[in-house]
């Protein structure tokens, strides 16, 4: 059994590099996998490494690094749109 297989929504990760929403479920589903490995921001919701100190979308310095908070968010994003404009949009 691989590891994202035990998160609820796991299973519905498909990957297909040509759609942008598609390659956001192969993301959530690799940090599903991982969830020690991330942790959510807590001013702007988005997932960042776990070795991150301040947010690069919104510079908070808060943090929950909980895996089941990291995963539940995971599978949220994975499962929508992006509706966050990050530095990589403006440059």
């Amino acid at each position: 059994m691989k590891k994202a297989d035990r998160f609820p929504g796991a299973a519905s990760f498909y990957v297909n590099m040509q759609n942008p929403s598609q390659h956001r479920a192969e993301t959530a589903a690799k940090i599903a996998a991982l969830p020690q490995n991330y942790k959510v921001c807590e001013g702007c919701d988005s997932i960042v490494g776990k070795a991150t100190s301040i947010c690069p979308n919104c510079h908070s310095f808060r943090f929950d690094s909980a895996p089941e908070t990291v995963v539940s968010q995971a599978v949220l994003l994975g499962n929508r749109e992006q509706r966050s404009v990050t530095a990589e949009d403006l440059g």
